[in-house]
């Protein structure tokens, strides 16, 4: 699939490694839609990049919030094509600590916004794509990028909640790939490593180049716009499906 003249939804766009692809889908000549919450920072994006950029205020883990961005989103650029699921947080803390058992209301807020949110998007999305008109040979109607953590697989210390939600992401990969096949519509998912976000950009030097050292080759921390060329290119390639990649510089995330 092609990127000029499709219209994707970047969910978590407003900021981070979502706004690194709203800012790429722009300059290929796609038109570029912000799922975020946070108006001031996705007006921003939108008066730097113009018309072809749009934000809609949507909160993922509300099924009627997600439907009326759609629908906004349809309304100004028609069809939707593709969706990166970049919305999501962290949260920290051993399953018994100090303090005693990890709060279940935290662990399940980390896993209702970063699986139930993603799920939830990917299937109203999805559900708006299988109508599309097919836009290649192989009767392909959309293509959709969820966006996981190298956390869903070498989860550290305290981080069993969104290890948890992450693996949860990376699970459902294949049979969604499965249950869309009859559609046209194809989904992967990326596990990134570390990147240099504005959030991690705020960290102290010593902390970022400690967890550059646990890159193999090359030993740095990601820059966002590798993020977006990976999810583009997974939305580019028609005979990818069902795949969760690695992007992290062969980095092995140590048990703290």
């Amino acid at each position: 699939m092609q990127i000029s003249d499709r219209t994707i939804i970047i969910t978590g766009g407003a900021s981070g490694l979502g706004a690194a692809c709203i800012r790429a889908i722009v300059e290929r000549g796609g038109n570029a839609v912000i799922f975020d919450l946070n108006q001031d920072k996705g007006d921003a994006l939108v008066a730097e990049l113009g018309e072809t950029a749009l934000f809609c205020t949507v909160n993922v883990i509300e099924e009627q919030s997600v439907r009326d961005g759609i629908a906004t989103a349809k309304a100004k650029f028609g069809d939707i094509h593709g969706l990166v699921n970049c919305a999501g947080t962290g949260d920290a803390g051993r399953t018994v600590g100090r303090d005693g058992a990890y709060p279940l209301d935290r662990f399940q807020k980390i896993i209702n916004l970063n699986l139930v949110g993603t799920f939830n998007v990917t299937r109203l999305v999805a559900e708006a794509m299988q109508t599309n008109e097919v836009n290649s040979t192989d009767g392909e109607r959309g293509a959709i990028v969820n966006v996981a953590s190298v956390a869903a697989i070498d989860g550290q210390i305290g981080q069993v909640a969104y290890s948890a939600s992450k693996a949860g992401v990376v699970g459902m990969t294949l049979p969604i790939a499965r249950d869309f096949g009859k559609l046209g519509i194809r989904i992967n998912t990326i596990c990134p490593g570390v990147f240099m976000t504005e959030l991690m950009g705020m960290a102290p030097q010593e902390m970022i180049d400690g967890l550059a050292a646990n890159a193999q080759f090359p030993p740095r921390l990601g820059d966002p716009s590798e993020f977006a060329h990976m999810a583009l290119s997974l939305i580019e390639n028609t005979y990818i499906n069902g795949e969760t990649i690695r992007l992290d510089a062969a980095m092995r995330m140590p048990p703290r």
